[in-house]
């Protein structure tokens, strides 16, 4: 199948899908969103492929969700549509989390918010040396959605969560790794890569053996997650809708 923005190529058992829009820094458009979870889902009952690297535009992983993307609003729906538009992201990272390969995110230059959440649904994540990550979602009056906060809470704990998300700071890549928010620092332009370093040592193992084991590390990590998250879409609804968070994203865009 042809997709519009993103491309996957298969080396033996492992794929290297590459979502780029070429342009706006890679940010997430609902259209992005719908092609990669279209994508994750292609590999759901591959029984070929053993290891994906997702990987972004060389310029930047990806800025986060597109503010300047009309349909992310959900204008001139009824209630029903705009729920189901607004779940969207749930559903890409859900997809990318449940596919039984092992996944291992390369990101170069910058994550941002949603960038972020689909790294945070893969298994490993490798970050360029030079490259951060931020979450700026609070500062534009917006939760942290996508199912992301239960996951980032798993792998570095409340009071690292809480800093990550309310205030906001930029984490470069050595600090990321010290907290365990990535698995691996490359160096700039090399993150896909040590990304197929690792992805290589893997399907060198029995590949019946590592998916049981991803499903059973999975299934114990993450038992609580649904239970805690499973309204984060909704609440973005109505954090969205308030007065401040208005004029937060109002002057974010201008920028």
């Amino acid at each position: 199948m042809t997709y519009r923005f993103t491309t996957i190529e298969k080396q033996g058992p492992i794929a290297v899908v590459r979502f780029d829009r070429k342009e706006n820094l890679n940010a997430f458009s609902q259209a992005l969103v719908l092609e990669l979870t279209d994508v994750a889902r292609s590999f759901h009952d591959d029984v070929e492929t053993q290891a994906i690297v997702l990987t972004g535009a060389a310029e930047a992983f990806s800025a986060g969700a597109d503010l300047k993307d009309a349909e992310s609003w959900a204008r001139q729906m009824n209630d029903v549509e705009r729920r189901q538009r607004f779940y969207r992201g749930v559903r890409l990272c859900e997809a990318w989390e449940q596919a039984p390969q092992i996944t291992i995110a390369a990101m170069e230059r910058m994550a941002v918010g949603a960038g972020v959440a689909i790294a945070l649904a893969c298994d490993w994540r490798v970050l360029g040396e030079g490259a951060f990550l931020y979450v700026p979602e609070v500062k534009i009056g917006l939760n942290l959605q996508w199912g992301a906060l239960p996951r980032l809470i798993t792998l570095v704990g409340p009071a690292r969560a809480k800093r990550i998300t309310l205030l906001c700071e930029r984490m470069g890549a050595r600090q990321a790794l010290e907290w365990g928010l990535v698995d691996e620092v490359a160096p700039d332009g090399g993150t896909v890569e040590k990304a197929l370093e690792l992805a290589r040592m893997v399907v060198a193992m029995p590949g019946a053996t590592v998916r049981l084991v991803k499903e059973a590390v999975n299934a114990t990590a993450s038992a609580l997650h649904r239970a805690t998250s499973f309204a984060d879409a909704d609440q973005s609804q109505l954090t969205a809708g308030f007065a401040a968070a208005h004029q937060a994203r109002t002057d974010f865009v201008k920028r």
